[in-house]
C-alpha cells in the first residue's frame, strides 16, 4: 500500500492513479466518525477538483464486514449449543422421571422401613448426579480432543480455553441438578402406602 498526500504530489501522478483505480482516503477522527462524514465528503469533493466521493465506511464497518462470516458461524454454533443444552436438560429430566417411576415400589419399601423423605430425595439426587458427572467428564474429554476442529472459527481465543472447559461443565451440572431435583422431590413426596401398592 502506498499513501501519497494529494497536496505533496504533482497532478500527473494523481491523474495516473485515478486512471488505475479509485483513491482511498483514510481520515482519523476524535469523535464518532459518522457525524463527520458529510463535512469530510464535502471537503474531499472540493479539494479533488470535483471528483465524487462514495463508499464511505468507518473502520468498524469494514471490520464487521470482514468477519461477518465468522460471526454468523459462531452465532449458528451458539444456537446449536443452547439447543443441545436444553435437549440435554429435558433428556436428563425424562430419564430421571422414568427411573423414579420404575422405583416407586422400592421407594415405598424404603420409606415403610423408616427412611425419611430427605434421605430418599438425597439418594435419588445423588445417584442422578453421579451418572450425570460421569457423562460430563466423558463429554469434556471428547471436547478437549475435538476442539482443534473448531480452531479455524475462533479469533482471539484458544481452542483449549480453560475458562470454557471449566464454566460450561459447571453450568451443565447445575442444569442437570435442577432436572434431577424435580423427580427426586417427587419421589420424596410419595405416600408409602400408595407406593407399596404401585404395580
Amino acid at each position: 500500500m502506498m499513501v501519497i498526500p494529494d497536496a505533496q504530489t504533482p497532478d500527473g501522478i494523481i491523474e495516473l492513479m485515478s486512471q488505475f483505480g479509485p483513491i482511498w482516503w483514510m481520515v482519523r477522527t476524535n469523535g464518532e466518525p459518522h457525524q463527520f462524514i458529510p463535512a469530510i465528503s464535502e471537503k474531499l469533493h472540493s479539494a479533488s477538483g470535483g471528483r465524487p466521493v462514495g463508499n464511505v465506511h468507518t473502520m468498524d464497518d469494514l471490520l464487521a464486514r470482514s468477519i461477518a462470516k465468522q460471526n454468523f458461524n459462531m452465532l449458528l454454533l451458539s444456537i446449536f449449543a443452547i439447543t443441545a443444552l436444553l435437549l440435554a436438560a429435558v433428556g436428563v429430566y425424562g430419564v430421571m422421571a422414568y427411573s423414579v417411576a420404575q422405583r416407586t415400589h422400592e421407594v415405598g419399601v424404603r420409606m415403610a422401613l423408616g427412611m425419611d423423605r430427605r434421605k430418599v430425595r438425597n439418594m435419588i439426587l445423588g445417584e442422578g448426579l453421579i451418572k450425570a458427572t460421569l457423562g460430563v467428564i466423558c463429554g469434556v474429554g471428547a471436547a478437549f480432543f475435538l476442539a482443534r476442529l473448531l480452531a479455524a472459527l475462533l479469533f482471539g481465543v484458544s481452542s483449549h480455553d480453560a475458562t470454557v472447559f471449566v464454566a460450561v461443565p459447571l453450568f451443565l451440572e447445575l442444569i442437570i441438578a435442577i432436572a434431577t431435583f424435580i423427580p427426586a422431590q417427587r419421589a420424596a413426596g410419595l405416600d408409602p402406602a400408595k407406593a407399596l401398592r404401585f404395580e
